[in-house]
Formats: C-alpha cells, structure tokens, sequence
C-alpha cells in the first residue's frame, strides 16, 4: 500500500513511496497504468503546462481520463505549470473549474496566481508546488506553504542529505524527481530560450539551448577542449540506488519520472524498475527480478545519480553529445566489409552516482590545480551553498550496476566518433558473432556507412526492439479492460441472518447481502477459498481482491452460490460508480472574482518621484556609480568580506545601499541571509521564496526581484502583502503584457529593469570547476573563479560571461545587453516609479556610460534612442529587445 496522502506523523516504518510517472499521450499514460504507476501527471493541448510540444490532452475530455485512472487504482493531476500573463488569468480560471469539476486529484502549478484560483474555485483540489516555483528550502516551503500548498516537488539540485533536511522542517509532504532528464539550470530560472529563441521555458516553450554546442572561453581567449563541446548539456538522473535512502527520508512521499516527451516503452521501463525499487525499501516480497539495461536502452544521454550524491562537476557532464546514447557496449578494433569488431574497454566503468556504465571521457585542460580550496573569507557562508558530502545516506544512490550488456540481433547502435562535425552513423544488427574478448557485429541495409566508421569509434546499444514491444505491449494492455484496483473484502453474518459483504478501496466502499439467509451448512461451508472465489472473483471488472476478512462469518455456514454471485456484481457496480462519482463543490465564477480581486487589492506605492537604481558587481562599477552620483544602489558580489567593504563604502559616500541574496537558497542557506542582515543595508534585493521569507519580520524594506516571476497582478499582489515595497516584472513579459500588469497591479509598485545582460542560464553545475581543474566541488576545485574569467561562445560567436555568486552557482548572462529604454516614458505615464539597471562585467569607463545614460532617461532629460545609441558604443554584440509572444486562448 502506498502512504502519501497520509499525514506524515501517520506514516509506518518501512513505507513504499508513490511512483508518479509521466504522461505525454494516451500510449504512455496506458503503459504507466499497465505497468503499476501510483499517479500520472499529464498536461492540457489548451496550454499552460511546461511540455508544450507533448501530445498532450483535451480539457473537455478530462472526466473520462480521470475516470480511466481512478479505475486503474491510480491519482491523475494535471500540470498548469507555466507563468499566467495577466490577459490569460480568465483563461486559466476556466481551466481550473474544468480539471476541478472532472475529478482531477491535483494541479501542479508554477505561479501562486494559480494556486490561488484553485483555491477559490475549489478547496479539494490539491495544489503541488511545481519544481518551477523554486521552492528550495525550509523556509521557502513555510511561505509558500500559504497557498495551502499539498505537496512540494523539490528541485533536481538537491542531494538525498538536504531532501532529508528540507522533510525534516518542513510540514509539507515532498515529491523528489527520480529519473529522467536533467536541466542545467536552476528550473523556473532560466531564460536562455525567452533570450535566444523567443520562447520561454518558463512558458513551456523549451528550446534546449544547454544541449547545444559552445566553446570555452578563459580570461579572453579560446580554449580547445577538443571533441568536448556540450559543456551544458548534463547526463540524464537515474536515482534507482538512492530509492531506499528517500524512502528512509522525513517527508517524502512520491518519487517522480521525468518524461512527457517520451514514449511508452521508456515509461513502461521506468516505472517497473522504480515501482520495484519502492517496494524492496518498503521491505515489501520483490515483485521480481528485471533488466536494468532495459531502463537505459529505452532512453539515455549518460547515466549520473545527478544531484542525488551531491555535487560531482566532473561527472555531471559529459560534453560529447546531446542527444539519446543508451548503453555502452565498447570501442571498435577492426571493420572489415559488413562487420565491426567491438571489445568491452575500461572506460565502461560505473560514474559516480550512477547505476549502471559510462562511456568514455575526454580529460578537460585544466588551468587550476585540485588544491584545497583557498582560505577565502566568503567560504564559511558559502560552504552551505555548495552541495554536502556524500553520507552514508546519500552515498546509496550510486549502489547500483548494470551488467555488462550482451548484444544480439535486431538491437540499434550508434557509433561514437567523438568530432561533432562528422555525421553520426549507426544502424540495427544483423548478426552477432562472440569473438575472443569481444563481438563481431554485421550490418546491413539499412545500416550504417561502415566507410565512415573507424578503428577506435566508441559504440552504444541504443535500441532493443524487445524494449519497444514491452512498451506497446503495455500500452494495449492499459487500454483494456481488466484492472488492478485492490479491494479489501470483509465478510459477516450468523445462521438465520443474509450475509453481509463490504467491499473497501482507496476511492470508496460497497455494501452488498445475500437475499437468502445463512443456514448450517453440509459440509464445509464457506471457507476463505470458496469465498475468495466467489465472492472475490473480479474478474472482467477493474478491481480485483486484495484481502480477505471473514471473521466475522459464522463457521459452518452456507448461502447459495448463486447469490455470492450477484452479491459480487453488486459490488463491482456500486465501487465502479464510486470510482465515476466526483462530488465537489465549485465556487461561483462571481465568489472567484472576488476573492482574486482581494488579492490584487495591495495598496499603491507612496510618492511620484521616479528613481533609478543601479546593481554593480564590482569595486570598479561602484566606483563609476558614485562618481555619476548615484543615490539607490544595489550590490551583489562573488565574496561576502569584498561584499561588507563595498556597503561601508558605498554607505560613506551617502548613497542608499542596498544588498542582493543569491537566487537560489537551498536547506542551511539562510545563514547566507543572516551575513546579509548583519551588514545592515537600507534594503534587500530578494531573489528567492526563502530569502523572503527569512527577512520579511526584520524590519528592512525588501524589493522582489524578476527570479521571483511575477508575471500578473495576482501574484504581486500575493507577494506585496508578504513584506515587499515592489517586485520587479519578471523577464518573461513583452511590452504589452508588461502594460497589461502595471494596470492591474498596485501603482508604483512594479519594477522594471531597463538595461542589463539577462541572465539566460542559473546553473547549480560550476563551468569553472568543470573544466578549469580536476575538483568535484567547492572544497577541491581550488576556486580557479577566483583567478579566471570564464564566459561561453555559441553557434554564431556571441560571447556569453559566466559569473559565480556566493553559493557557488555560474549564471550565463546573455552577450548581448537588453535594453527597454523605449518604454519608460509610457512606464513612467502608467505610475512605475522605480527601474533598475544591472550590470555584469563593464568596466569603470562603460559603466559610467551606462549609468549617466539612463540617470538622464528617468530624469526626463535624454530621449530613449539617444540612451540606447551612448550605451551601444561600448557593447560588443549590440544592444536588443526581448521579446515573447502571448499564448493562444483556450479553444
């Protein structure tokens, strides 16, 4: 039995987690029902859910998906887990009523104006924090915890230590991702698709930038790493050896796949091989024995524990390829016609964290040694920052091996050459011969080019047709009829009395009696078997029996079989329409306006005057900032002790100061906060839900920034009454739907930054430990950011600057500066009274250029195209605009 929607003080020792698996179309959401899933979660073709380019399902068809899961014995919820622009918000309110009314178990949504409405229109209807919403810590979960928030889905950057930390204060039941494909970046926090391609992820627009190429640049010049070029691009999580550990972990509940965009024969693996894994730590008898290679061949780029393990930057990437490999098989020795000799290598080694084998890796130049880290005076608070030590607990998640793989004909291979420019050749088997240490593989047509294959050429297993029908298989199967929803059968009555069945399951119960009474029996009577059969024989329905309770049935009683027969249909009917039956009250479209407009209702800014404030990262940028006269300052720097100096500093010379928490605060972060507070600024930049939610009662004014995602006046409003003086716009918003808040949100109380260098990428994983030095984490990289400048070149030379904050984290800020200098006299006409400019790596001279520009902008005193001509002069790749298309109504 699972146990997740019980209360945690409610939970037994050993417990079997949820296995919540993936569904992109209705094949994959069929092979998951066949294949025992605990949940599914699937989005909507009308939008607003983060696989935009899965199959998805119709709202308007919602109560029969719904009812299909209940009668498999599983919960569905649906993703609504997108930022909402404020023209949008009558949109999703239908769609809320809808998934509401059909009998959905739960939404997992991104932005608070979601759950918001959900909980206006419908108090039953579960709500989880999507890993979208950022809700990375302790502290985070207790403010957002005032959504009336169900359940958290935890970041991927999270080790098995910190989810056992983040249960253990916090009241709000986990979900932890499991298996599947890993973001480089922070989820919820990366706009590299919104720059670059004109769509965002945080729309569920995903363009896949991490997987790209990109060239390494160190303090100005080029660096070759050779055939590794995909130096954003992670291997993919595979958690099997961590199950036991979270199972063991407070507060988890649901352990989750990734995969929507997949089809059914990975979901179909996936989920047999983690429903199994839960058992086994729940000390339940092993369903059976599997082929973990199965789980990798059905869909693979590198197998990695992730973050589970904690950080590992010398493992997480592999950086010779993007895409899908599979399984390992060994290097080529010889090609001769139709056949490619092939011998297992060392390099099919098991990675760390991993639960199975790598292929090869090509050693990275280094420009630091793996020293000890350096005494520097930030790392007491980043310590906390950067991921633990692997522990007895956590160190479980790489436990796990896969067996050395036996090739056999009809499986597909890749081979690996390692020179991205080559096209990439692979094909199915036709034969397979063992020879000496190795294979020899014959190819056909269709087949690879065998000319263009050559000795050394590492090659991977990357299908197997059995995978493939496992997964049609199951996916008919879930199309049929026979279920597997458990029913508890209790069973009573005396001679003289009809007896009495009770039918029990997860979604309701039935009541049934024979119409004749219970008389003495002949022989035996009605035993347990007689009973199960009869009475439990579900076969044809969706419920079979799971336990059998008859003592309180006479002994040496008999009622004909018959009537145990329509007893039975009696049954199966009644708990088939308690599956069916969704009885839930909706609120009024009329009561949900209202308690949405209560939540807008935030009161406005005080004053008119318009300032500029201005965010420098280094002594050099502060010093341009007060030679301009600069009075609204905010400082974010790499290091807490350079960070103290700049406040005395910047505070001597009469500016307001105010200082930036990191974007991300992971659990035993907010002693990073508490340095902060300890340094007493005029006000705090807030860049994440924990950092709120630690400094909202300290009596210092607090400005939300863009990371918080505020996209409509919902959630401003929401989080303005949570302790902030303004939030600023997050960087999803194009000129309209940044109109179209400011209307709607209290005057004067949204921000907007107006130049600066988007930050496309905030990434957990360290480019500069990665590939400047042979370090794991923060503790043996030798800090090289402390020494180097690194940034990223892309596929048409723009320059892309990598910076690490305080915790250890890289953020890839965009080449090119973004500037909205044209919209701030429309801003300023619509009640915006503060806008803000950020700078990443200018020196005195362009910063003072920048700076003096946009002083003069908000001052009334520069036209917005003489600002963006000064400020161009200096930019090497230009100055632009973003911008994002609205999404389509609901049909």
């Amino acid at each position: 039995m699972w146990y997740g929607t019980l209360p945690e003080r409610f939970f037994p020792v050993p417990r079997r987690l949820e296995i919540l698996a993936p569904a992109g179309d209705r094949d994959s959401l069929s092979a998951a029902l066949a294949s025992s899933a605990d949940a599914v979660y699937f989005g909507l073709d009308d939008g607003f859910n983060a696989r935009a380019r899965a199959v998805n399902f119709p709202s308007d068809a919602l109560r029969e998906v719904a009812e299909l899961v209940h009668r498999r014995g599983a919960r569905a919820y649906v993703t609504l887990n997108t930022l909402v622009f404020e023209p949008e918000v009558p949109v999703v309110e239908e769609l809320v009523r809808r998934v509401a009314a059909a009998g959905i178990d739960a939404i997992i949504v991104q932005d608070p104006a979601v759950a918001l409405i959900a909980r206006a229109t419908c108090p039953e209807l579960e709500v989880h924090a999507s890993t979208q919403m950022t809700v990375s810590s302790p502290l985070a979960a207790g403010l957002m915890g005032e959504l009336g928030l169900a359940r958290i889905v935890v970041p991927r950057e999270l080790s098995v230590d910190e989810i056992a930390a983040y249960g253990a204060a916090c009241a709000t039941p986990l979900e932890v991702f499991i298996h599947g494909a890993l973001c480089v970046a922070w989820s919820g926090q990366c706009l590299s698709s919104e720059v670059w391609g004109g769509r965002s992820a945080n729309r569920g627009q995903c363009a896949q930038a991490c997987r790209l190429p990109y060239e390494l640049w160190v303090d100005g010049a080029r660096r070759d790493l050779g055939e590794v070029e995909y130096l954003l691009s992670p291997k993919d999580l595979v958690g099997l050896g961590a199950v036991g550990a979270l199972a063991a972990a407070p507060g988890v509940v649901s352990l989750k796949i990734e995969g929507r965009l997949k089809g059914p024969h990975y979901v179909a693996a996936a989920v047999s091989h983690y429903r199994r894994a839960a058992a086994i730590a729940a000390g339940e008898p092993d369903p059976g024995a599997l082929e973990e290679a199965d789980l990798h061949v059905a869909y693979s780029r590198g197998i990695s524990a992730g973050f589970l393990d904690g950080a590992d930057h010398q493992t997480l990437v592999e950086g010779r390829f993007p895409r899908h490999r599979g399984l390992p098989l060994g290097r080529i020795v010889a090609v001769a016609g139709d056949t490619v000799v092939v011998v297992p290598t060392a390099e099919q080694r098991p990675v760390t964290g991993g639960a199975a084998l790598s292929g090869p890796r090509t050693a990275s130049p280094s420009a630091s040694s793996s020293a000890s880290p350096s005494s520097s005076a930030s790392s007491s608070a980043s310590s906390s920052a950067s991921s633990s030590a692997s522990s007895s607990a956590s160190s479980s998640a790489s436990s796990s091996e896969v067996r050395t793989l036996v090739p056999r004909a009809g499986m597909g291979v890749v081979f690996d050459r390692g020179r991205p420019e080559d096209r990439e050749q692979g094909g199915p088997i036709f034969g397979v011969e063992r020879g000496g240490a190795g294979w020899r593989l014959r190819f056909g047509d269709p087949g690879p080019d065998l000319a263009r294959v050559s000795v050394g050429d590492f090659v991977w297993v990357s299908s197997d047709p059995q995978v493939t029908r496992a997964g049609e298989r199951a996916a008919e199967a879930g199309r049929g009829a026979l279920g597997r929803s458990a029913v508890r059968l209790e069973v009573r009555g005396a001679a003289g009395e009809p007896l009495v069945a009770v039918a029990r399951m997860a979604r309701g119960e039935a009541t049934a009696r024979t119409r004749s009474a219970l008389q003495p029996a002949r022989g035996a009577g009605l035993s347990p078997e007689v009973l199960a059969d009869k009475l439990g024989g579900f076969g044809g329905t969706a419920f079979h029996l799971g336990e059998l309770d008859a003592s309180g049935l006479g002994a040496g009683l008999h009622v004909p079989v018959s009537e145990l027969k329509e007893v039975r249909r009696a049954l199966a009917a009644d708990l088939d329409a308690a599956v069916a039956r969704c009885e839930r009250t909706l609120a009024s479209p009329a009561e949900v306006a209202a308690a949405i407009d209560a939540v807008r209702a935030a009161p406005p800014a005080d004053g008119n005057d318009a300032t500029l404030s201005v965010l420098c990262r280094t002594d050099a940028q502060l010093d341009a900032a007060l030679d301009a006269g600069a009075r609204d300052l905010e400082l974010d720097w790499m290091e807490l002790v350079g960070l103290g100096r700049a406040v005395a500093r910047a505070r001597a010379a009469g500016a307001r100061v105010g200082v930036a928490t990191v974007r991300v605060q992971k659990p035993g972060e907010e002693r990073i906060d508490a340095h902060l507070a300890r340094l007493e600024p005029d006000h705090v930049l807030v860049r994440s839900w924990g950092s709120l939610a630690y400094f909202r009662h300290r009596g210092i004014a607090l400005h939300g920034d863009f990371s918080l995602n505020v996209a409509n006046a919902i959630t401003a409003g929401w989080v303005l009454a949570r302790g902030l003086a303004t939030v600023t716009a997050a960087h999803d918003l194009d000129r309209e739907q940044l109109f179209a808040l400011v209307e709607r949100a209290p005057r004067g109380r949204v921000a907007v930054t107006v130049h600066h260098h988007i930050p496309t990428f905030h990434t957990e994983h360290c480019v500069y430990a990665h590939l400047l030095s042979h370090g794991r984490d923060y503790r043996t990289c030798g800090r090289p950011c402390e020494q180097h400048e690194v940034a990223l070149a892309d596929r048409v030379g723009l320059v892309h600057p990598v910076v690490v904050d305080v915790g250890c984290r890289n953020t890839v800020f965009n080449a090119q500066a973004q500037s909205a200098a044209a919209l701030v006299p429309e801003l300023r006409a619509r009640g915006v009274r503060r806008f803000r400019l950020e700078l990443v790596r200018e020196s005195r001279a362009e910063a003072a250029t920048v700076i003096d520009a946009y002083s003069r902008l908000v001052a009334g005193t520069l036209p917005p195209a003489e600002v963006v001509r000064r400020t161009a002069v200096h930019e090497q790749f230009g100055v632009t605009r973003g911008t994002m298309r609205t999404l389509t109504v609901l049909r």
